[in-house]
């Protein structure tokens, strides 16, 4: 087999395998619901957004180009790489963090995005609550926080507020 061959099949498993153990696999969010997440969280710019699961940079760029900060987290080395690439235009606005989301230190921010399994929502909707220091908005795309009521739903969306 030829080597680039052999690396490409290693990436495409590193991209799809490894967040099956640590969190949810690699799905991009749809332009019309990133769009109502981001409009729903009512973010200024110079204010920063943390993308919880970045995978490929989508949403990272879409708050740069809002004229906001935004600081991802993703558990794929491989997805890390991909997103510091589609982010270096950016790069006085985004940062690309490697981990996982519940093991990764959380910079402050303004604003929290999540398109995270049903399973980890609890443990999600946990760490938000011992981490926010000031009130903060998270916009759930398509998985909502089991027991609580999001103060708005739109288009797939739930948004929730932390006072």
């Amino acid at each position: 087999m030829v080597p680039w061959l052999i690396a490409a099949a290693i990436a495409i498993i590193l991209v799809f395998a490894i967040p099956v153990f640590f969190g949810p696999p690699y799905v991009p969010t749809l332009t019309p619901n990133l769009n109502t997440a981001l409009d729903m969280l009512e973010l200024k710019p110079g204010q920063t957004l943390l993308d919880l699961g970045s995978g490929d940079g989508k949403v990272l760029i879409a708050a740069a180009e809002r004229g906001w900060n935004a600081v991802g987290i993703e558990v794929s080395p491989v997805l890390v790489l991909v997103s510091r690439l589609r982010t270096l235009k950016y790069r006085g606005q985004v940062k690309v963090l490697w981990g996982s989301y519940f093991s990764v230190d959380w910079p402050p921010a303004d604003g929290i995005f999540g398109f995270i399994l049903q399973r980890h929502m609890r443990r999600v909707d946990a760490r938000i609550g011992k981490w926010h220091a000031r009130p903060i908005r998270l916009a759930s795309f398509a998985f909502h926080i089991p027991g609580k009521k999001p103060i708005v739903e739109r288009n797939g969306v739930y948004l929730y507020e932390y006072k």
